[in-house]
């Protein structure tokens, strides 16, 4: 895999780059909440742009539907990129269109330009290779080179991500190059002991990473939503907690698995529970209580690890060499169902080994609760992605790269 460093080496000036970013941030109307992968993809194309090339950042933002839509614009990404940059970013209202074709061809040595959401075209996300292939075309007709970054995108097989790649010179940026550093030492060079912490709502999505982990880490600590299915598979009461009875097999089987191999499968002890979900935007206090996992009462929810399960992780977690932690713990959105994630986040930081936040909702947790991001090893900016690196997949994204 080429890195932006030779494309540098090479010289830039006066070309035009393409540089397909993740600009996937959360939205408040048009406020951007989270600018973390804005800020993730600033030293490609400030380095792009201090070399005199003409820079064309590209991304999704959302699930649009294939047609233009005012909610998924990437107008609030492109000046948050300028107001980072410190520079004039230009803006494009569509995509391989009239605007996108004036705004590139509009753009001096060292000049940066993003052009709207890249899934306002039914083409960027097609099954259909040939749909696929010619957006490619299209977007190609926009640049001279392309720079893969969007790591939180390279394990979709999309027209930016997969098939462009192909009809380009093509460098990975100083983003997938780091990610794809730290997930070799998670997978190839894993010193140990190496503890894993899995929360988030559904234990379905991390059915395939904790049959891949079994293999590889000392303990896997399991919390969030996905919890209540491997309590219930023990035979525990979850209330009206959230409950994915269709993986209980599949959960059991883990869990037998674990004890074979000898690796912890890590449980919660205690669980904070409500009679209902709290009101995230109002953050008003609400009736809560910690309980034994095994004693939760009928018609309780589950909202959160409890003191008793913070400590015991925590544990888990501090005398680790690796650590790797996707997924919250509970609710952190509103404060009294956040302390299971600050707990989490916490013994990472106390960890004196390698230390890694899988991004999503986690990395999304880290800046929510007011960490300093710097105390982490890495924060990832693509959890989907990072997931399944670690289940052993092929990543499109990462192969176009390779070749």
């Amino acid at each position: 895999m080429k890195t932006i460093d030779e494309l540098l080496a090479e010289g830039v000036a006066g070309k035009r780059v393409f540089v397909r970013a993740d600009l996937n941030v959360p939205l408040d109307g048009t406020t951007i909440t989270d600018d973390g992968r804005i800020r993730a993809v600033l030293p490609t194309v400030k380095a792009l742009a201090e070399a005199g090339a003409r820079v064309v950042v590209a991304s999704h933002l959302g699930r649009p539907k294939g047609a233009p839509d005012p909610a998924f614009s990437l107008a609030p990404a492109a000046a948050r990129l300028g107001e980072l940059l410190g520079a004039e970013v230009a803006f494009a209202t569509d995509t391989v269109g009239e605007s996108a074709t004036a705004t590139v061809a509009g753009l001096a040595d060292g000049g940066v330009a993003v052009i709207e959401n890249l899934r306002f075209n039914a083409g960027e996300t097609s099954k259909d290779d040939a749909e696929r292939a010619a957006f490619a075309g299209q977007l190609a007709a926009l640049a001279d080179v392309y720079v893969g970054d969007g790591f939180g995108a390279v394990h979709r097989k999309h027209a930016s991500v997969y098939d462009l790649p192909g009809r380009l010179p093509h460098y990975a940026g100083y983003l997938i190059a780091t990610e794809v550093g730290v997930l070799r030492k998670l997978t190839d060079d894993v010193k140990r002991p190496y503890a894993v912490a899995l929360g988030g709502s559904k234990v379905s999505d991390k059915l395939a990473v904790i049959d891949q982990l079994l293999g590889k880490a000392d303990r896997i600590l399991i919390g969030g939503g996905m919890a209540f299915t491997f309590l219930k598979a023990k035979g525990y009461e979850v209330g009206t907690s959230l409950l994915q009875e269709d993986q209980i097999p599949a959960v059991t089987e883990y869990l037998e698995r674990a004890e074979k191999l000898g690796v912890e499968l890590v449980l919660p002890v205690d669980v904070v529970v409500s009679p209902g979900f709290p009101d995230l935007k109002a953050k008003a206090p609400t009736e809560h209580t910690a309980v034994d996992a095994d004693k939760m009462p009928e018609g309780q929810l589950g909202l959160d690890i409890g003191p008793r399960t913070g400590e015991l992780y925590a544990g888990k977690l501090t005398d680790a060499a690796t650590v790797f932690w996707n997924g919250p713990m509970g609710v952190f959105e509103h404060p009294d169902y956040a302390e299971g994630t600050k707990a989490v986040a916490q013994a990472l930081i106390d960890s004196d080994g390698f230390t890694v936040v899988g991004g999503g909702d986690s990395a999304a947790a880290v800046r929510t609760l007011g960490f300093d991001e710097t105390a982490f090893g890495h924060i990832s900016t693509g959890g989907g992605a990072s997931l399944e690196y670690l289940e052993g997949k092929t990543l499109p994204g990462l192969a176009a790269l390779e070749d």
